[in-house]
């Protein structure tokens, strides 16, 4: 009898303490304008408000807005935002969990001393996938990696969920790629998630038993990425990936589940920002909210 009470007060408790958490506390004194903003990452010179801006090589040099996250892509080798930073290697040069993990620790200080709070990696598809040596040899490593990154001070974001190990080629190179769920990739990223990654990079591939659209803007996606326990970040690859993107995208990966929508162009950023307020004023986008109010809570720091 008592265990059966257990679970149901548990359950209520967890939710009053949800509501009344500061950041959904925080959520209630913001606009429509600020919440759309704050769900979006941009590329640079970014529009006012926005929850991250996304650096890159071209354009580390730019002032950045005070008090936003700043992302980067600090994979290793060629993959680098900061080229004189680590890790030198790439992914695929790693021997063991313990080189992993501290190229990961040796890459998140150097990333915080440059003022960058999120590096957008490790790549968790599995080694035979289309990146060549963005992919690590082995799930532990990539998942060593990523701690490694927590302990230097930087968070992780794993890529690119469900996994692009089975497709041809990547979607940085073709606006329609085709991909296979496997449990032994799904594995690999409950694995990175259940050692406490606190985001997650969704893949623009197609996979036919989550639905017709891409993975970031099917509900299925999301739904899977959650049964794992993930309870951190969820942001798409970016939406300008494919050139110009529909006009829908953004309104849809978040009705799907997503958290942040990451942007290369700050045109495109401004666009979404106006199309999601509508939905802010329906507090549509306010789990969202809290949840990147967290994240830049634990990240953000002076």
């Amino acid at each position: 009898m008592y265990a059966r009470l257990v679970a149901p007060i548990a359950a209520f408790v967890s939710v009053l303490v949800g509501l009344f958490s500061p950041e959904a506390v925080a959520v209630k004194q913001m606009t429509p304008q600020e919440k759309a903003a704050i769900v979006v990452v941009s590329g640079l010179p970014a529009p006012p408000g926005v929850g991250g801006v996304l650096v890159r090589r071209w354009d580390s040099a730019v002032a950045r807005p005070r008090g936003t996250l700043v992302f980067v892509d600090q994979e290793g080798g060629k993959v680098r935002a900061f080229p004189t930073l680590p890790p030198a290697r790439p992914p695929r040069a790693y021997a063991s969990e313990k080189d992993a993990a501290e190229q990961g620790y040796l890459t998140g200080r150097g990333l915080r001393g440059a003022g960058v709070n999120v590096d957008l990696a490790p790549v968790v598809d599995l080694r035979d996938g289309p990146l060549g040596s963005r992919h690590f040899e082995s799930p532990e490593f990539a998942a060593a990696f990523a701690a490694g990154l927590e302990r230097g001070g930087a968070a992780a974001c794993a890529k690119h969920f469900p996994g692009l190990g089975s497709a041809g080629v990547s979607t940085d190179r073709s606006p329609h790629v085709e991909a296979t769920l496997r449990p032994s990739e799904l594995r690999a990223f409950r694995d990175a998630i259940e050692g406490g990654v606190p985001c997650v990079m969704t893949s623009h591939a197609f996979y036919r038993p989550l639905g017709r659209f891409r993975a970031s803007l099917e509900p299925a996606t999301y739904r899977l990425l959650r049964s794992y326990g993930f309870d951190g970040v969820a942001v798409t690859d970016s939406l300008d990936i494919v050139g110009k993107s529909p006009r829908y995208w953004p309104t849809r990966a978040i009705r799907a589940g997503v958290d942040l929508l990451l942007f290369t162009s700050a045109r495109s950023a401004r666009r979404a920002i106006a199309q999601l307020v509508p939905l802010a004023r329906r507090g549509e986008l306010d789990e969202h909210v809290v949840r990147v109010l967290r994240f830049r809570s634990r990240y953000l720091r002076p």
